[in-house]
């Protein structure tokens, strides 16, 4: 079971405005609540990895490394990193709702200006800067979902939103490469671009006016402790670093994927390779059961099951076989979403005060991970092939069931 615990700060943000019961499975405003939040999810993730799939394209045109070309990922996910704590703050003063609006609606509009930015400085700086926008949305949206949902559908409720994540990073290669091998990389990106921003037009015309939420001021000091308080926290901590630590699992395999599958002895065409990314499809499906799964087993179960089951997956990879790579990337994407939904779900039950920043601290780390597992993967392939990407993501795995010896 999780434990419940206060973090030191701010005043609690989810004491109930206005009465009225939380939104709970079968009610149609909960219906509307998870399709927002679900249109939500595929536009960041849409956009957070609009150009994952079409990295080796982007190396030939503008002649950079590997390394050099997962910038224009590793910015996004960085700048997100560094801007969540102060959005999620803003969330407590101007409202869920309203952040979201702002967030998803000003990356989408900064998705359909990438296409045209020439330039790989310009381009990584607009990257950035479209990270920091994205960054209003995860935390406030998992926070929102805490107030909103009845407790008992919060885990469920978040697995969902989650899958809509899924769906938009499978989206986000899979069209990248179809579009790209008939067109090319640019027009890739102003395709996504434009489904983003319809993402963004359902989730505000769908979004459900939060009844639970109750405006608080922002005061830094009172910020700083309600997170310094979440980071002493001794359970939040090991559950910030076990999302980490699936997350560099996750952004190092898919991060250096394209790469290999273009290379001896494959030599796939973009269009092949982004439908690799089908198999985000199985997160998905992972997301949105793991919270049943969750309450019938305890946590630390379906945590270790999804160490298991990734690093299993990433041991099958080894082999030079389309098949075993395939099989290899199910079972790391399914390994990953457990872990991560898990991990996320307990950090909003755990954290009774400050939800949004605990939901923060631990998005900044797990987009942290992912900046530095896909650059550091894009690194070891470069220097030791497939073998350095493979060693990179056991380490990881075995220092996550260090950490979940402990009851989570």
């Amino acid at each position: 079971m999780v434990k419940t615990t206060t973090g030191a700060g701010a005043p609690s943000p989810v004491t109930p405005a206005t009465g009225g019961a939380r939104l709970a499975p079968g009610d149609p405003a909960y219906r509307r609540a998870i399709t927002a939040l679900f249109a939500a999810g595929v536009a960041v993730f849409l956009l957070l990895y609009v150009t994952q799939g079409l990295l080796p394209e982007i190396s030939d045109e503008l002649r950079i490394t590997p390394a050099e070309a997962s910038l224009t990922v590793s910015a996004t996910t960085a700048a997100i990193a560094f801007a969540l704590l102060p959005l999620s703050a803003l969330s407590e003063k101007y409202g869920r709702t309203r952040v979201m609006t702002a967030s998803v609606f000003t990356a989408a509009v900064i998705g359909l200006v990438l296409p045209f930015v020439t330039g790989l400085g310009p381009f990584i700086a607009l990257r950035a800067l479209q990270g920091v926008a994205l960054a209003g949305l995860p935390a406030t949206a998992m926070a929102y979902l805490a107030e909103e949902v009845s407790p008992a559908a919060v885990s469920s409720a978040i697995g969902l939103y989650l899958a809509g994540n899924s769906i938009g990073g499978m989206s986000s290669r899979f069209v990248a490469g179809l579009v790209a091998q008939w067109s090319s990389w640019r027009v890739s990106l102003g395709v996504l671009g434009v489904i983003a921003l319809c993402c963004a037009v359902v989730f505000r015309v769908t979004v459900p006016k939060a009844a639970h939420f109750r405006a608080a001021p922002i005061h830094p000091r009172a910020v700083a402790r309600t997170v310094g308080g979440h980071l002493r926290t001794p359970l939040l901590l090991r559950l910030y670093v076990l999302g980490a630590l699936f997350m560099v699992v996750f952004g190092a395999v898919f991060t250096v994927l394209g790469y290999r599958l273009s290379a001896a002895p494959f030599h796939l065409p973009e269009g092949v390779i982004g439908a690799f990314f089908l198999i985000y499809l199985v997160g998905t499906v992972t997301s949105a059961r793991v919270g049943r799964i969750a309450e019938r087993f305890d946590r630390r179960t379906a945590l270790y099951g999804g160490i298991v089951v990734a690093s299993a997956g990433v041991l099958v990879t080894v082999a030079d076989s389309v098949a075993a790579i395939v099989a290899g990337l199910v079972l790391i994407t399914a390994g990953f979403f457990t872990g991560h939904v898990i991990a996320s779900s307990s950090v909003s039950a755990t954290a009774t005060t400050g939800r949004a920043q605990a939901s923060a601290v631990y998005l900044t780390i797990y987009y942290v991970a992912n900046s530095v597992g896909g650059t550091l993967a894009a690194s070891a392939y470069h220097g030791a092939g497939w073998t350095g990407v493979v060693v990179v993501c056991l380490t990881a795995m075995g220092l996550a069931a260090l950490v979940a010896v402990r009851r989570i």
